[in-house]
This record gives structure tokens, C-alpha cells and sequence, in this order.
């Protein structure tokens, strides 16, 4: 087990000593390549990463980089449930919170039913739920109203997508490609749709809190967990929900350039952490301000959770391949 690392509304760690008491698509099939009917290409060119108006400065988000990216198709959403049931249906794969007998669900979600659970020290709106899995999303026997085909697939680590991203022929995209995709050909923007800040009372262009985190979700945009893997408006590219609703792996380990002591320190206990984009539905600018496209988190490879998914890229093929 690897050591706590937590983040605003995000938590990537299995360390038992951190807690505390309290239909498919698919098409476009070329040898092992399953390529869903909704994906999209996205052109190649001069993409950014990275901002100089960074927000937390810390999780190296700055400086604002430009640099090649080839083109490359990409799921136009987050890999949903009924396309990660095919693959386990076809391969008899068995998810690492299965295999570990727990994950981490958000406080408001776990049902009375569960019981007495424990939280993580000092986020203990997490908390440790056995038998929570991508099927049973809030604990055992809530697949019933928790798990919907076209939501998105939660509870994944970064080994599970990587083995769906196999099975499928494609991979999981570097921070640079899932930069370049999220901005959706606007350039330098902070999100997929512009620069224009999502609030709490009229401009919902995403999944993400609205409230008072953690103790009260309005729910204002339509959503208390999860949405619909396809929902809210897509970018130029023809993405959904780039920012918001779940994380999304990268391939990418967690890297900061930095010659802050306190930020080395901080690497130091998470080698081996892999990168991750996007933000989920427990974000809010007043405590996770990571629904930016330049903001970036680092977690543990095995840790899961009821926010955290993934999407897959596809390298181009010639017609004579």
C-alpha cells in the first residue's frame, strides 16, 4: 500500500493506517482495435500545456509550454459502464477494488444501509466502503440505482484503465494530448468551453459542485453524483465533459518542476504516482479548483474512487494498415 496523499476532493491512497474511525458502441474494429462509434480525431499541431495564470501553484501547473502534438483519435466521452462491462464480459478482468474488497465512496452517497464506516484523516468526507466496485457504486446492493449503462465507469486505478486501454487498442492520452483535445482548438483558455467561470446559480456548463463542500451539494447543474458520460455541451472538438463529472487518467507520471523544499518533499512521498486531468463533480472553486484545463493532480496507481475514470486515445492508422 502506498502512502495517504490527499487533495481537496480527491484522495489517492489504500493505506490502512491513514484511515480513521468515524450496449457498447463500439466499431470500427482493425485488428485488436475496438474503436467507439462516437470518437473523434483530434488535428495535430502546436498544443499548450500548462498556464501562466496558475491557481495552485504547487501542483505544477505553470509555466504556459507550447509544443507538437501528432494527431490522434480520442473517446469523445469518459469510457462508460456498459463499455467497461463488455470488457469485462470478454476477458474475465478483475478491477483492483474487487480484488482489494474496498474503495473509497463520498460521505453523502454511502447508503445507512452499509453501516459504520471510516474515514480518511483529515478528508473524512471520504470514506472507506467494502464491497464499493464499478458495479456497486455506494457500497453492496446499490448497483440498482447507482449504476447506470451510460455514466461513466468509476472506482478505476490507473492499472485498470491501462488494461481496458489494451484491450480496446489504444492507450491512455499524455497530459499534452489531453490538453490539446480538452481546449478544443481555442488556444490558451482555462476551460474546454473558454475562459467564462461556472458559478453556483446560472451558468452550468459542467458537472461539478454547487454549494457549500462538503456538507451540502444543490445540485444546481442537475447532478448530485455522476452524469451521463455524454451530457452538457461538448467542445470544438466534439469532447464532453473534458472538465467536470469524473477524473481522468493519464499516461503520464506525476511530475513537478520545482526547487521549492516543501514541493520536493512532497514528490518524495509520491513516486510512482501517475497524473491525472480534469476535476470530477465533488470540484468547487472554493475548495478544488482543479476543474481547470491546466490542473493536475498526482495519484497512486492502485488507489480508486467514486470520482475517478479515464478516457482512451488511439495512435493513426494509414489505410494500409
Amino acid at each position: 500500500m502506498t502512502k495517504a496523499e490527499t487533495d481537496c476532493c480527491g484522495v489517492s491512497s489504500r493505506q490502512e493506517s491513514d484511515i480513521t474511525a468515524g450496449g457498447t458502441g463500439m466499431a470500427r474494429v482493425k485488428g485488436q482495435r475496438r474503436v467507439p462509434e462516437h470518437a473523434v480525431e483530434i488535428p495535430g499541431g502546436r498544443g499548450f500545456v500548462g498556464t501562466d495564470q496558475t491557481e495552485i501553484p504547487d501542483d505544477g501547473e505553470t509555466p504556459l509550454r507550447r509544443g507538437k502534438v501528432n494527431p490522434f483519435i480520442m473517446s469523445a466521452t469518459a469510457v462508460t459502464n456498459a463499455e467497461f462491462a463488455a470488457f469485462i464480459e470478454a476477458t474475465g478482468y478483475v478491477t483492483e477494488a474487487e480484488k482489494f474488497g474496498w474503495s473509497f465512496v463520498f460521505w453523502s452517497d454511502v447508503p445507512a444501509s452499509v453501516g459504520p464506516t471510516e474515514g480518511v484523516l483529515g478528508v473524512e468526507w471520504w470514506r472507506r466502503v467494502d464491497g464499493a466496485t464499478w458495479r456497486d457504486v455506494n457500497g453492496p446492493g446499490t448497483a440498482e440505482y447507482s449504476w447506470h449503462p451510460d455514466h461513466p465507469v468509476v472506482h478505476m486505478s490507473w492499472n485498470d484503465a491501462s488494461a481496458y486501454a489494451a484491450w480496446v487498442g489504444g492507450r491512455l492520452p499524455s497530459e499534452a494530448e489531453w490538453e490539446h483535445a480538452a481546449r478544443g482548438g481555442l488556444g490558451d483558455v482555462r476551460f474546454p468551453w473558454g475562459d467564462d467561470e461556472p458559478d453556483d446559480k446560472e451558468f452550468f456548463p459542467c458537472n461539478i459542485w454547487q454549494g457549500h463542500f462538503p456538507q451540502m451539494n444543490a445540485a444546481t447543474d442537475g447532478y448530485v453524483s455522476t452524469a451521463p458520460a455524454k451530457s452538457f455541451q461538448p467542445n470544438g472538438y466534439g469532447l464532453y465533459n473534458m472538465v467536470g463529472n469524473v477524473w481522468e487518467w493519464s499516461a503520464d507520471p506525476f511530475r513537478i518542476r520545482s526547487l521549492k523544499k516543501q514541493v520536493k518533499a512532497r514528490l518524495e512521498t509520491m513516486k510512482g504516482y501517475y497524473l491525472s486531468k480534469g476535476g470530477s463533480f465533488l470540484c468547487h472553486r472554493s475548495y478544488c479548483y482543479r476543474y481547470r484545463i491546466a490542473a493536475r493532480s498526482g495519484i497512486s496507481p492502485d488507489s480508486t474512487a467514486a470520482h475517478q475514470g479515464f478516457r482512451v486515445v488511439w495512435d493513426l492508422l494509414s489505410d494500409k494498415a
